[in-house]
């Protein structure tokens, strides 16, 4: 637990900032018209009686811009992981040539284009939320320093005020990445 203001706002930050991280990366799996090795890197393939990344066990490239090629470093792992692909919610048709698997990324349709900007706000808010949720939890860290009467009302106030711009910032940061993967979704 925080024991001054400036902990809580650095201890706030990081957490703060791992939220849009989080949110970064997540974005980075919803699929635009191009191939990308993020889309399918952390696809979960039932191999070796576990569950593992397909990056885990294959080699992803993207050789042309509407292709995406795995190359399992253990041939017995393809069927596991063609139908770890088809499983997905990416709604792609991989093929399986007995040496590698191979994606072709269609175009997106305009209906799908919509359903993934849905999904990008959808998943935009709940990055906010994280955020939100860590703004909570240092207001009630600096709430008890002043309780504790480690801090006055006016240094609450003053933390308060920072606070707020420090969740903004991030908010903000959320906001733009959204704009931006909205725009290469709807980009034809």
């Amino acid at each position: 637990m925080a024991e001054t203001l400036e902990e809580i706002f650095a201890e706030t930050e990081r957490h703060m900032r791992k939220s849009v991280e989080v949110f970064s990366h997540d974005l980075a799996t919803i699929r635009t018209g191009r191939a990308s090795p993020a889309l399918v890197e952390h696809i979960p393939v039932e191999v070796y009686g576990t569950s593992m990344p397909l990056n885990q066990l294959a080699n992803i490239t993207v050789p042309e811009p509407r292709l995406i090629v795995i190359q399992p470093w253990d041939r017995s792992t393809l069927g596991a992981i063609d139908r770890a692909i088809r499983k997905s919610e990416l709604n792609l048709n991989p093929t399986n040539d007995g040496t590698v698997v191979r994606i072709a990324i269609p175009p997106l349709t305009e209906e799908r284009r919509r359903e993934l900007v849905k999904i990008v706000r959808r998943r935009a808010e709940e990055a906010r939320v994280a955020v939100r949720n860590n703004r909570r939890d240092a207001h009630e860290q600096m709430k008890r320093l002043e309780k504790e009467k480690l801090i006055s009302a006016d240094e609450l106030k003053r933390a308060e005020e920072r606070l707020q711009k420090l969740t903004n910032r991030f908010i903000e940061e959320i906001d733009e990445l959204t704009e931006l993967k909205e725009r290469e979704i709807l980009e034809v």
